[in-house]
């Protein structure tokens, strides 16, 4: 029977054989028969689908959003503008993100700023800011 084994995918996709096998769960890849030993066989293009799904983790898109896009993979009806759309999606998504943790770090820096660190910890001016909101 022609495949390659789960080691040897997830050798060449540069993964673990568990994260092959969750992905398998999620139905992001599937074997493309079972040896009579009911061992999983793949395809070469299992490997492919790998790295794109290792690719996406990469840039940030979510197990749901790699998914998507490997059904407009599929989809012979999908354009270019489908895919174009899921990416400006995750880019709008990330520069949220960046705008988020540029507060979060000037609040920290404040914080950090705010406090010597020296003295009891009783009147700590982090803690208290933590305790009654005064950093919001």
């Amino acid at each position: 029977m022609n495949g390659l084994t789960i080691g040897k995918v997830a050798k060449n996709a540069g993964l673990g054989i568990e994260t092959v096998r969750f992905y398998e769960r999620e139905g992001l890849i599937q074997p493309i028969a079972r040896t009579k030993s009911n061992y999983r066989l793949y395809s070469e293009d299992g490997i492919i689908r790998l790295r794109f799904i290792k690719r996406a983790k990469t840039l940030g898109f979510s197990l749901k959003e790699i998914k998507e896009l490997l059904l407009l993979r599929q989809d012979t009806d999908a354009s270019k503008r489908d895919v174009k759309k899921q990416i400006e999606a995750k880019l709008e998504d990330i520069k949220k993100r960046i705008r988020d943790l540029k507060k979060i770090q000037k609040t920290l820096e404040t914080l950090d700023d705010n406090c010597d660190g020296e003295g009891s910890i009783k009147d700590c001016p982090i803690l208290n800011a933590l305790e009654d909101g005064s950093l919001e």
